[in-house]
């Protein structure tokens, strides 16, 4: 076998509903070229089949891996690593160049998404950080027991359905933050409620619930204290306001201060247990998964990846 060790190991993600998909990449491999960088180079069908490479690279003994795309695509970058051994995961190291329809880990690091040169530069650089992620375990239709990962939130009920909006629309409009408009009046005119049971530390919450979003790092606007290495997530518990203070939350939420609003209720927390989310649809890293089916927990599991981040 060949020794790919110094080699990158880049996965392509094409940004879906754009002219030209394939233009980002060739901004990537002119910048890779005129720095003299090794790699190797797959593209994925879709974001759905990133695992599958991650693991056919991991298996090749890539050490630098390189995705090119945006969270649901680093979703499944991140759950392909969590099934390799601590040992040889901690020898791996996981990169991005922003090319989503959203961006959002990558936007919290400071990682723009234009600027390939510098996305590059930092990994080259190769500064890496331990990272916490979240984990929903929960039982699915078939009476299996799952977990799955996330980097950057998991919401519960509206927000997951205003996630699922956005990326319809983002398909539609093209420019991400046009896609969200639309979506975000959905929490103006769905005005949803789902009857949910949350323990959450010492606090039951027992009663109807618009949204919650557990932030492992900002949540999409929704927990902007989160951060990925303090061994905690972050949890905002939103209740059902009325119309204007609906419009003041849109406020807050796009000025980064929604924990101000009056309906929403902040918690930090290394577990979550949701005994009860009637009809709630779940979200995680941008990307709407099947409901779990009865009760599930989420948890942080501390320091379990290896991430580059910038200087």
């Amino acid at each position: 076998m060949a020794d790919n060790s110094n080699k990158w190991g880049i996965i392509f993600c094409p940004k879906s509903g754009t002219f030209r998909p394939q233009a980002k990449w060739e901004k990537v491999e002119k910048c890779l070229k005129e720095k003299g960088i090794e790699y190797d180079f797959v593209q994925s069908e879709n974001s759905s089949s990133v695992e599958r490479l991650v693991k056919m690279m991991v298996s090749n003994g890539y050490k630098t891996l390189v995705i090119v795309g945006g969270d649901s695509a680093l979703n499944e970058a991140v759950n392909c690593l969590m099934s390799v051994p601590k040992a040889e995961r901690d020898t791996i190291s996981l990169g991005v160049i922003p090319n989503g329809l959203m961006n959002d880990f990558a936007h919290f690091w400071g990682i723009k998404d234009n600027d390939v040169e510098a996305c590059v530069d930092m990994i080259l650089n190769k500064r890496v950080r331990s990272i916490d992620m979240g984990c929903i375990r929960y039982t699915n239709e078939k009476g299996e027991k799952c977990h799955r990962y996330f980097l950057n939130c998991l919401s519960i009920g509206l927000v997951a359905s205003v996630i699922k909006q956005r990326r319809m629309a983002s398909g539609s409009f093209g420019w991400r933050k046009l896609a969200f408009i639309p979506s975000s009046l959905l929490m103006i005119f769905h005005r949803l409620e789902y009857k949910m049971k949350l323990r959450i530390n010492s606090d039951v919450i027992d009663r109807k619930v618009m949204t919650v979003c557990i932030g492992n790092a900002q949540g999409y606007g929704f927990t902007p204290n989160a951060v990925p290495y303090n061994g905690l997530l972050d949890v905002s518990v939103v209740y059902h306001p009325e119309v204007v203070q609906l419009l003041e939350g849109l406020y807050l939420l796009y000025s980064g201060k929604i924990l101000n609003h009056r309906s929403v209720h902040p918690y930090r927390t290394r577990e979550i247990l949701v005994d009860k989310a009637e009809r709630a649809l779940v979200g995680v890293d941008g990307r709407i998964m099947k409901t779990p089916v009865g009760a599930f927990r989420v948890n942080v599991e501390q320091e379990v990846l290896q991430f580059i981040i910038p200087e």
